[in-house]
C-alpha cells in the first residue's frame, strides 16, 4: 500500500466522520462482505439553519434544541444558534476563539440528553445559523414553533430546523389569492449562493425568469413571495429550489386568510414509493399534491394505513401523475375518526414522484392547516424536539412487514427524569399515540424513536414516524406536524481495506 492511497482513505473516513453527510458504500453492494465493510461512527460536527419566523408584531416564537445521549466523538462538545448574520467559524477544540461584543448566542446547548430553550417575541426575529460539534454533534435536533393568535396565517407554525443542501422538492405550494406563500432561502457560508426557483402547474412549467439565478448573500436570509414569480393564481403547484454554487437551506412559509398556516418542509427525494406519516384522527379535509419530475408519467396506488389495517380511499384508489406536471386530489375526511398515513406504491412500471399532504382540522372559521410531507424511514434513530406534557401525539406506521421501536423521551428544560416505552407497529397499520412524558416534566422536552427490530437492513420492516403538535386557542385547533426521518447522527464509514479495493479497480 503506498502512503497516497493510505493518506486518501484517511481523508475520506474522516470526512464522513466530521460532515455527517457523507456516505461510503461497499462495491458491488450484495453480500455478507458487503454488509460487513462499513462502520458507523458518530459524526464530529453538524449545521443546521433555521427560516426567519415572522414579521409579525404578535407572534411567539420558541426554539429548542436537543442532543440524543450517545457515544459522541470526543468527551467535550459546543452546540450554539447564532443569527446568520453572524457567522460561527470552526476552529480547532485548542485554538483561542476571537469574541466580539455581540457575539452572543442566542441559545447554546451544554448537555447531551437535555434539551434547553430559547424565546423570541415580536417581528425582530432572525434567521439563525447554528452549529453542533464533539458529544453535541450527533443527532442535534432544533426545533422552531411560533404561535399566531390573529391575522393571516393564525395559528401553530412549525419548522425543524435544516442542514443546508442543493436541491429541494415542494410538493403543496400555491399562489392563490388566499395564500401568501414565502420561499426562504438562507446561506449559512462565506461565499455567495446562486439559486433557481421553478414553478409547475397542473399544465407543466410555469414561465418566469424573476426565479432564475436568485442571489444569496453570505450569512443573510431572502424571503421570495411565490405569487411574483407567476401572474397566473395557482392553487396547487409543485416547486423546485436548486443552487447554481453555494448551498442554502430552503423552507416554504405559508399563510392563508381563512385556513390559517404552516411550514412546508420539502419532500423526501424523489422515489417511486412514498410515505407520508401521521394524519391527524379528527382532520376535516386531505389535499394530496403529487408531482413526476423524471421521463415518464407514474401510476400509484393509493391506500390509507389505518390502525386495523391498509384501505383504498373510496374513489381515489388510484392517481396517474403526468411527468413535469402538478397532480392534486381532494381526500375529504379520509381518515374517519381512527389515525392513518397515506402509501403511494406504482402500480406498474416504477417512476419517481414527490408528494405532500395539506391537512385540515376545524370547522367554518375555526380551521388550521398542516404540511405533511413525503419522508424517509427513521433509520438507525429519529429525534424531535418540543413536545409538552399536553398536546404531543405521535404516529408510527409500518408501510410493510411489522416493526417495533422504542420510543424515549427525554429529561425537561427545567427538570423530570427520561422514560422508555417500546411499541410494536403492525404491517400496514398506523399506530397513533399520546407521546410518552417523563416523570416530574417541567418545561418541553425531545423524543428519540429507534427501532428494536426492524429498520434498514433488520428483522423486522420500516417504521416511519410524524409529531402532531396541538394547542386550541379560542375554538380554533391550532397544530403543526413534524416528520421524524433519520438525524444523520452517524455515518456509514469504509473499511480501509475495502476503500483499497476499489482505488486499486
Amino acid at each position: 500500500m503506498n502512503r497516497t492511497t493510505q493518506s486518501l482513505i484517511a481523508a475520506v473516513a474522516a470526512l464522513a466522520a466530521v460532515t455527517g453527510f457523507a456516505v461510503a458504500n461497499a462495491p458491488d453492494g450484495s453480500g455478507d462482505d458487503g454488509a460487513k465493510a462499513a462502520a458507523r461512527l458518530p459524526v464530529e460536527r453538524t449545521s443546521l439553519l433555521c427560516p426567519v419566523p415572522s414579521s409579525s408584531d404578535l407572534a411567539e416564537t420558541s426554539y429548542t434544541a436537543f442532543t440524543p445521549k450517545g457515544e459522541g466523538s470526543g468527551k467535550t462538545g459546543r452546540a450554539e444558534l447564532l443569527p446568520a448574520t453572524r457567522a460561527l467559524k470552526v476552529t480547532p477544540e485548542d485554538a483561542p476563539r476571537e469574541k466580539k461584543k455581540d457575539d452572543k448566542p442566542f441559545l447554546t446547548s451544554k448537555t447531551p440528553g437535555k434539551p434547553v430553550t430559547g424565546e423570541e417575541s415580536g417581528g425582530e426575529s432572525p434567521a439563525l445559523l447554528g452549529t453542533a460539534d464533539g458529544t453535541l454533534a450527533p443527532g442535534w435536533t432544533v426545533q422552531q414553533t411560533t404561535k399566531y393568535s390573529v391575522g393571516s396565517g393564525r395559528g401553530l407554525q412549525g419548522a425543524n430546523c435544516t442542514a443546508p443542501d442543493t436541491d429541494f422538492w415542494f410538493p403543496g405550494a400555491s399562489t392563490d389569492k388566499d395564500r401568501s406563500d414565502y420561499v426562504h432561502l438562507t446561506n449559512p457560508d462565506d461565499t455567495a449562493a446562486v439559486v433557481d426557483v421553478e414553478l409547475y402547474g397542473p399544465d407543466g412549467a410555469l414561465k418566469t425568469e424573476v426565479g432564475e439565478a436568485i442571489q444569496v448573500q453570505p450569512h443573510s436570509s431572502v424571503p421570495v413571495l411565490l405569487s411574483t414569480l407567476s401572474p397566473k393564481e395557482h392553487t396547487n403547484l409543485t416547486m423546485h429550489v436548486t443552487a447554481r454554487s453555494g448551498r442554502v437551506a430552503a423552507a416554504v412559509q405559508s399563510s392563508d386568510d381563512k385556513l390559517g398556516g404552516d411550514w412546508l418542509p420539502a419532500s423526501a427525494d424523489p422515489a417511486s414509493r412514498l410515505v407520508l406519516p401521521g394524519i391527524p384522527k379528527d382532520a376535516t379535509s386531505v389535499r394530496l399534491v403529487a408531482f413526476a419530475p423524471g421521463a415518464d408519467d407514474a401510476d400509484l396506488k393509493v391506500q390509507l394505513a389505518a390502525p386495523s389495517g391498509s384501505i383504498s380511499p373510496a374513489g381515489h384508489a388510484n392517481l396517474h401523475v403526468k411527468s413535469g406536471m402538478t397532480t392534486a386530489v381532494d381526500l375529504g375526511d379520509v381518515t374517519k375518526g381512527e389515525a392513518g398515513s397515506l402509501i403511494l406504491t406504482p402500480t406498474d412500471d416504477a417512476a419517481p414522484v414527490v408528494a405532500a399532504l395539506r391537512v385540515t382540522r376545524g370547522k367554518g372559521v375555526d380551521q388550521e392547516t398542516a404540511f405533511i410531507p413525503a419522508t424517509n424511514p427513521i433509520g438507525t434513530r429519529a429525534t424531535v424536539a418540543d413536545n409538552r406534557a399536553k398536546g404531543s401525539t405521535l404516529s408510527l406506521v409500518a408501510p410493510g412487514r411489522t416493526g417495533k421501536v422504542k420510543v424515549t423521551a427525554s429529561a425537561g428544560t427545567e427538570g423530570g427524569t427520561p422514560t422508555s416505552k417500546t411499541y410494536t407497529v403492525k404491517g400496514g397499520t398506523t399506530l397513533g399515540i399520546k407521546a410518552p412524558v417523563p416523570s416530574g416534566l417541567k418545561g418541553t422536552y425531545a423524543l428519540t424513536v429507534e427501532p428494536v427490530s426492524g429498520g434498514s437492513g433488520g428483522s423486522g420492516g420500516d417504521v416511519y414516524a410524524s409529531r402532531m403538535l396541538e394547542e386550541a386557542e379560542d375554538g380554533v385547533p391550532m397544530f403543526t406536524v413534524q416528520t421524524l426521518p433519520d438525524d444523520r447522527g452517524t455515518v456509514s464509514v469504509p473499511k480501509a481495506e475495502q476503500d483499497l479495493k476499489v482505488l486499486q479497480k
